[in-house]
């Protein structure tokens, strides 16, 4: 019997096997494993499946039941490893609707920004504005809470806010040690509440008052614990923090690092392990993803199974970006492989969100359009 198992399997499942893995990844609809185990005759088919290798031996699969948990365990995590997109899908335009930034689906509708209004995409597909100038304050990224109350980054007022149920404005961080912030981006949520947010410069740097210990203006990542209680974290190694993502059970922060107006800045993606008191290991810091000298990323967003979906990439060359890497959404695996990509138009990408009654649309928002395609799992947030 020829038996399959998957590339992500670690050395530590090599030893258990004591064999080594060998093989080409190819494309592969075979029946996976097949054995009897308590008198039960199960069955695994698979389509596609790019993580699979060849063992170098063969051997009935029930001959060790160390093998047949660890295969079942790699099995349910196998989908990390391949595209989410299904056969035949295209991305789809809604139009330019002022989607700039900041998506975030709440009640079956999307809400977004455009760098002046906050905006809303109902079902129906006709979009208005949910929130003018005066309140929205030229927010960016938006995300919605457990309690389903706004999380705004109003850049414009250099400040985060939370919109509480009876539609008064919390503002849960505006100042660290008394500096005001740069321009708060993008934010993130943990699974105890805390809240991550990124706190860059793009543009004039007049006015930045958060400086380092050498004396320099500082472009951080902060933690907000509860209104006005505010934490930098120490990540070396990171230049203009834009996207922000925790993962599953707080294990990683991934950055994006997105120094795209400077020649030779950062254009890449960072992970960190965090620590349960919400502080990151600063010498965890890895590089999973580079875009060189492209448009970096940008916003992201994680699915249920694990795969990073990063939107960046410019379609027409500027004096700090190539088209080395379009527009569009980047889909990696945990691990920084990439997957798949979603092409956008009419330029840069800037950033993605889950939604739909199954959570199983992705959008996209790029040069102020909409994108939508329909994916395989749903996405993932801490949030909800």
């Amino acid at each position: 019997m020829t038996t399959y198992l998957f590339d992500s399997v670690s050395s530590k499942a090599e030893q258990m096997m004591g064999r080594s893995f060998v093989g080409k990844r190819e494309d592969l609809q075979v029946s996976v494993l097949q054995w009897n185990h308590h008198n039960l005759m199960k069955r695994l088919t698979t389509k596609s499946l790019p993580c699979f290798h060849r063992c170098a031996h063969t051997r009935p699969m029930n001959a060790n039941s160390s093998v047949l948990l660890l295969c079942a365990a790699v099995l349910s995590s196998c989908s990390s490893m391949n595209s989410p997109i299904p056969p035949g899908a295209k991305a789809r335009d809604h139009g330019l609707i002022g989607a700039g930034e900041g998506p975030a689906w709440k009640d079956g509708g999307l809400y977004f920004t455009d760098g002046r209004n906050i905006n809303r995409m109902d079902a129906d597909g006709k979009t208005r504005v949910f929130r003018g100038p005066q309140l929205a304050r030229s927010s960016n990224g938006l995300m919605f809470d457990r309690e389903g109350r706004l999380i705004a980054c109003e850049s414009g007022a250099r400040r985060v806010t939370r919109t509480e149920r009876n539609g008064t404005i919390t503002v849960l961080a505006e100042r660290y040690q008394g500096k005001r912030f740069n321009t708060p981006n993008d934010l993130a949520m943990d699974s105890k509440g805390r809240i991550y947010f990124t706190d860059p410069r793009y543009g004039p740097r007049e006015g930045m008052e958060i400086l380092d210990a050498s004396g320099k203006t500082l472009e951080g990542v902060f933690r907000i614990d509860a209104p006005g209680k505010i934490t930098r974290l120490e990540l070396p190694g990171i230049e203009r923090p834009n996207g922000i993502l925790v993962s599953p059970k707080d294990e990683f922060l991934y950055i994006a690092d997105n120094n795209n107006n400077t020649h030779g800045g950062s254009r890449k993606l960072f992970r960190f392990r965090l620590n349960p008191d919400g502080s990151a290991d600063p010498t965890s810091g890895k590089v999973i993803f580079d875009w060189k000298g492209g448009r970096g990323p940008d916003g992201m967003k994680m699915d249920a199974a694990g795969r990073l979906y990063v939107a960046a990439g410019v379609n027409k060359t500027n004096d700090y970006e190539t088209t080395e890497f379009k527009a569009g959404c980047y889909i990696l695996s945990p691990t920084g492989k990439l997957l798949d990509f979603i092409p956008t138009a009419p330029d840069e990408a800037c950033n993605c969100a889950f939604g739909g009654a199954d959570g199983k649309t992705l959008f996209i928002t790029s040069g102020n359009h909409l994108w939508s395609i329909p994916v395989t799992t749903p996405g993932w947030s801490a949030s909800r």
